[in-house]
């Protein structure tokens, strides 16, 4: 189960913040409907080659700074 939840709205600037830190990924790369966490976390472990805690944390970060444009 997904230690996290993305709407569709935060998943647009999320993906912004992950396309900055990681610039060689596409929008096609990043696609995610909502409620499809689980297929995000394993999809973004193959696209930048880091283990699933890593990517949790990543995203948990993006979430609790949305506004920031930092990663």
């Amino acid at each position: 189960m997904a230690e996290i939840s993305i709407s569709n709205k935060d998943w647009q600037r999320v993906k912004i913040k992950i396309q900055r830190k990681y610039n060689h990924l596409s929008d096609a790369q990043l696609q995610y409907t909502e409620g499809q966490e689980e297929s995000l976390i394993g999809n973004l472990m193959k696209l930048v080659n880091r283990d699933r805690k890593y990517v949790v944390f990543t995203l948990q970060k993006a979430l609790v700074n949305i506004d920031n444009n930092r990663l």
